[in-house]
């Protein structure tokens, strides 16, 4: 209706491409909802509010598109049309972005993607390059990635040049994000070299593989890990009792099989994969942010990313590490699968280093723990014979305005030994 006169800018947020045309445009579409007589199909109002909400947004008028476009959602889920649904609601998710409002962008690309993921396939690779945008303008520039490849292959699959085209347009300019952030003199080089410091003196003084070391261990790391963990927002919790459903544990674990299997690779020592489908469908579903906020005090957005881990083998471990900056505030672990076998003398646990020495979490399916990745040195244990691990990560940011800055925290100290 008034894709002729939109077009995109360097930002790759949508812009006029003659604005008097678009202005003139869109008051034709007002003049025809006003004209519109009273009981007139809801559908066609439908379609009007949210083209005019479209391009009010891209003339930067934010209220009124905000106004225009959450009446066209609403008469979209009044009337059971789900296709509308999402796609107005990546339209609404884009108006709040260009608004600044982040939050409530987030929320809506999450719901869309669910949704087309859930019930219209099609519709998978355009929630896609919306979230995947919005990700690369928030800094998440992995998830970015991550969801503009997946929205390419779909795209490649459909063989539409024109989305193909928008698509690596987008995938290019999160490439050269990456490139810059990359670079010496970078911004995030500070944090990254902070947190590869804080790993390198951590497994020169202490590991995972051996908890017979610990108790000797300890004494020589004391005072640095107090010196750190004291910055953390949030300390490891292991939370038990979490009601969730037991129908999407059992899906993730599946999945994550499958990943595992299909695109699986070997990462510090754990195998990693994508989430997909179960996951993105578990994380609409409970609110993993209401989890963290109640165990731990901190207010967190929803997840802004995922992975599945495993462990597989007899022996296989994870070493002392800090997370980089970029996972959050806070993560949640999950434990989809742990199998052991019944008269084994030992098991393999998610372990944490803190002030006061070291804490071993032994999760079940079901159970999880939150900690604050980037400031708590935390690793695995090895798996014994016969034993398996499946989890599933999220990082989480936090919702306060505070940002977090390797700057003014403590360096890693040389190293004892």
């Amino acid at each position: 209706m008034l894709q002729h006169l939109i077009t995109q800018d360097a930002g790759l947020r949508m812009i006029p491409t003659d604005r008097g045309k678009l202005t003139t445009a869109v008051g034709q579409l007002r003049e025809d909802l006003r004209a519109l007589p009273e009981g007139a199909d809801p559908a066609r109002v439908r379609v009007l509010t949210r083209w005019i909400g479209v391009g009010q947004m891209c003339l930067g008028h934010h209220e009124e598109a905000l106004t225009f476009l959450r009446q066209s959602l609403d008469l979209a889920a009044a009337s059971g049309n789900t296709r509308a649904v999402v796609a107005t609601g990546l339209n609404l998710g884009d108006a709040h972005r260009y608004a600044g409002d982040m939050r409530t962008a987030d929320a809506l690309y999450r719901s869309a993607l669910g949704t087309a993921r859930s019930q219209h396939p099609d519709l998978v690779d355009f929630a896609l390059q919306h979230t995947g945008k919005y990700l690369m303008e928030r800094g998440d520039l992995v998830g970015a990635e991550a969801h503009l490849r997946e929205a390419l292959r779909l795209r490649i699959a459909k063989g539409d040049t024109e989305l193909i085209g928008s698509t690596r347009a987008a995938l290019s300019q999160v490439e050269q994000l990456i490139e810059q952030a990359a670079a010496p003199g970078a911004d995030n080089a500070v944090p990254r070299q902070w947190s590869g410091r804080w790993t390198s003196w951590l497994q020169s003084n202490t590991t995972a593989r051996a908890p017979d070391r610990w108790a000797e261990d300890f004494p020589a790391i004391r005072s640095a890990v107090r010196g750190l963990t004291v910055h953390q927002r949030v300390h490891p919790r292991h939370l038990r009792d979490q009601p969730f459903p037991v129908e999407s544990i059992t899906a993730m674990a599946q999945e994550a099989e499958e990943a595992l299997t299909a695109d699986g690779r070997l990462h510090n020592g754990k195998w990693n994969a994508a989430v997909g489908d179960a996951a993105n469908r578990f994380a609409g579903r409970v609110d993993l942010a209401a989890v963290v906020a109640e165990s731990t005090g901190l207010e967190v957005e929803q997840p802004h990313n995922g992975v599945y881990i495993a462990y597989l083998e007899e022996g296989q471990f994870l070493d002392f590490h800090v997370d980089e900056f970029g996972f959050g505030e806070a993560n949640l672990i999950l434990c989809l699968k742990h199998e052991r076998p019944a008269a084994a003398p030992a098991v393999s646990t998610t372990v944490f280093i803190g002030a006061d020495g070291y804490r071993a979490c032994d999760l079940a399916a079901g159970e999880c723990v939150v900690f604050d990745g980037a400031i708590t040195p935390h690793g695995r244990t090895p798996l014994g014979a016969g034993e398996r691990v499946v989890l599933i990560s999220f990082g989480f940011r936090a919702r306060d305005a505070a940002k977090r800055s390797a700057a003014h925290l403590p360096a890693a100290p040389r190293r004892v030994r």
